[in-house]
């Protein structure tokens, strides 16, 4: 079995990375914000905690130089593999650079230098990135424009004050981008290689610990909306970026790229693809699988939320990604039901 760091623990994509590697046997140190967070996953897996096979440990703040050196300090003998996902993906910020930028750009950069100063051992580490690193806005429109895994998003750090989602898009970019140059730079004589997963819209069920349904991961609030009923009148717009992903799916990819399960994936950025969607889709199959909420989803015949007809859109071939690694990808009717029924497990706050 391998040994592995698992970091953001308490994410959306990380918990399943999480349940996927210790149903798998692996050992698995995996870090979080607070301690909090912490019980959090060792109350879900008290054996696994109990047998050495899951360690939690806390990096309060990912933006500082040297938040994982303590972790790889501690950890990094005889660790093989590392899967960093740790990074903010919202929009509720008052500082682009200071709660979106560094906690991405630094903490990607950190724990690559802690991997190379107390960590020999790992042989590969694969990075959570995004589509936000893949697109760029100025085409979204444009069909004759086909994204894949060689399309880079030029937005810039001088770009981050143009609105909330050009801000995230830029975090993911640059954090990217210093995750390459610092592999590709000699002089950090990294003895590792490097895989980023590079994922759209992503909606699935939830397995880590959620208080209430106000503490949803971003990409699923929009499901979240609509079975509480804020898109009864209306269905509002989808959004710039039309293509989306199961988490499992996205878990998968990490596991088996990190764990070298797969061949052919070192050096590459995998674009990992469903297909397409829209708010109007996700409406239909609400109102087809959850008839006992008709009350709170939209009737048949409510506008808003339709797909862009294929000239008014842009295109995408993730073909690679797909031979690579041999992922079936679920279809958005099985995702978003589940997602909906992991959803209804969580109690409703008023």
């Amino acid at each position: 079995m391998t040994k592995v760091l698992l970091t953001g623990g308490s994410g959306f994509i990380a918990a399943h990375i999480l349940d996927q590697l210790l149903s798998a046997s692996h050992t698995v140190i995996t870090t979080v914000r607070s301690q909090s967070k912490a019980d959090a996953i060792t109350s879900a897996y008290p054996s696994q905690t109990t047998s050495g096979h899951l360690t939690v440990a806390i990096v309060p703040d990912i933006a500082q130089p040297n938040a994982f050196d303590s972790v790889l300090q501690t950890h990094g003998s005889g660790l093989e593999v590392v899967l960093h996902t740790a990074s903010p993906f919202h929009f509720k910020f008052n500082d682009p650079k200071k709660e979106l930028i560094d906690p991405a750009l630094i903490g990607t950069t950190s724990i690559l230098s802690a991997i190379t100063q107390f960590a020999p051992s790992v042989r590969r580490v694969v990075v959570t990135s995004s589509f936000a690193a893949i697109i760029n806005e100025a085409h979204v429109s444009d069909p004759s424009t086909v994204f894949s895994e060689k399309s880079w998003n030029p937005v810039t750090i001088d770009d981050i004050h143009r609105n909330p989602a050009t801000a995230y898009r830029a975090s993911k970019t640059l954090a990217e981008k210093a995750a390459w140059e610092f592999v590709q730079n000699k002089e950090n004589d990294a003895k590792f290689d490097l895989v980023t997963i590079n994922p759209p819209m992503v909606f699935g069920p939830v397995v880590h610990h959620l208080a209430t349904l106000e503490a949803i991961n971003t990409s699923n609030e929009r499901i979240v909306d609509a079975i509480k009923g804020k898109w009864k009148g209306e269905i509002p717009p989808t959004g710039q970026a039309y293509i989306w992903v199961d988490v499992r799916d996205v878990a998968t990819a990490h596991v088996r790229a990190g764990l070298g399960l797969v061949e052919g994936v070192a050096g590459k950025r995998l674009f990992v693809v469903s297909g397409w969607f829209s708010n109007a889709r996700i409406a239909e199959v609400l109102r087809k699988n959850f008839p006992d909420d008709k009350e709170k989803l939209p009737e048949e015949g409510v506008k808003g939320g339709e797909l862009p007809e294929e000239d008014k859109r842009f295109k995408y071939d993730n073909s690679e990604t797909t031979r690579l690694l041999g992922i079936e990808w679920i279809g958005l009717e099985r995702s978003i039901v589940d997602t909906v029924r992991s959803l209804k497990r969580v109690e409703f706050s008023a």
